[in-house]
């Protein structure tokens, strides 16, 4: 896992984390995209490239954040793990389906890996992205607000960063060494 990756989610997540002891979910989202946003700047300076998995996650919170601001509900912020993790387990099942390794489309810039790899990094993260999903819409429909934070703060983000080190074997054996 490259360091930026660790960051862009940790950081914006704890500033969310953090305004949301303090303030609604709406203006704690908002800390959230603003926190973002500087990492994103960062990150480009640091690396001088964009992630289009960043882009697209920063995108789908400005709107969905939007959307609750100027509705007034804080529905949207609490939907939106479940559009987001939703969006991508289609879009690398579907792209299985029609047999593209869509993964590769999203990472194939980072890492260099072997096409069977690929395969096998998009089925399992559709999978797990799809339990996200799933797991998101029981819990912000089930608890309290501030269950449904703790949950995504301290249950699922965690779980991403547990099953992703859990895909690092399957990394470096398919890792080709030449790039």
């Amino acid at each position: 896992m490259r360091l930026s990756a660790f960051f862009f989610e940790i950081i914006p997540i704890s500033f969310f984390f953090i305004g949301s002891q303090y303030f609604n979910l709406i203006i704690a989202a908002t800390i959230s995209i603003i926190t973002s946003i500087i990492v994103i700047i960062t990150f480009y300076i640091l690396e001088k490239r964009f992630s289009n998995f960043q882009i697209f996650s920063i995108s789908l919170s400005i709107l969905l954040t939007l959307i609750a601001y100027f509705l007034n509900d804080e529905n949207f912020i609490k939907i939106q793990p479940t559009v987001f993790n939703g969006f991508f387990s289609s879009v690398l099942l579907i792209g299985l389906f029609y047999k593209k390794a869509m993964m590769k489309k999203f990472f194939g810039t980072q890492f260099f890996l072997t096409n069977e790899t690929w395969v096998k990094l998009s089925l399992r993260w559709g999978i797990f992205f799809l339990f996200l999903s799933i797991t998101n819409e029981f819990a912000w429909r089930n608890l309290s607000t501030e269950n449904w934070v703790f949950v995504k703060v301290f249950f699922l983000m965690p779980l991403v960063g547990i099953f992703m080190l859990a895909q690092l074997p399957l990394t470096l054996k398919g890792s080709i060494k030449n790039k």
